[in-house]
């Protein structure tokens, strides 16, 4: 006989113990966000091409089916504003970001100017 093995049978091995238990473990889903409040600010300070808008209807979409009980309506709708969301967010930053750039780089050219016309006059 071998030191490694016992000499008992598994379980499920012919002669060894048969019953079999089972545990049944319950985890509460999570309701799905609706990102209602990032929507609001969408809607009032990012509103490119009304994606604010579109964020916000499917929030209150997304609530209103949460409320109901349907979570899998309230996932997909929120999904759907949470994309719009980060979309309105990506190209207002992105155009803010333009605008700013263009503000420096005229700032510069005037200044330029100025100095250049100014060196001319003979001031």
């Amino acid at each position: 006989m071998n030191p490694g093995y016992s000499s008992e049978a598994s379980p499920g091995q012919p002669g060894g113990p048969r019953g079999v238990q089972h545990i049944v473990v319950n985890v509460p889903t999570e309701p799905p966000a609706d990102y209602l409040l990032w929507s609001l600010c969408s809607f009032v300070y990012a509103n490119f091409c009304c994606l604010g808008l579109g964020a916000l209807i499917y929030s209150v979409k997304a609530r209103d089916r949460k409320v109901v009980g349907d979570h899998i309506e309230a996932r997909r709708h929120a999904s759907c504003a949470r994309i719009f969301n980060i979309v309105a967010l990506t190209l207002t930053s992105l155009i803010f970001s333009i605008i700013i750039i263009g503000q420096i780089a005229t700032g510069v050219k005037v200044a330029q100017l100025r100095r250049q016309t100014d060196y001319w006059r003979g001031n």
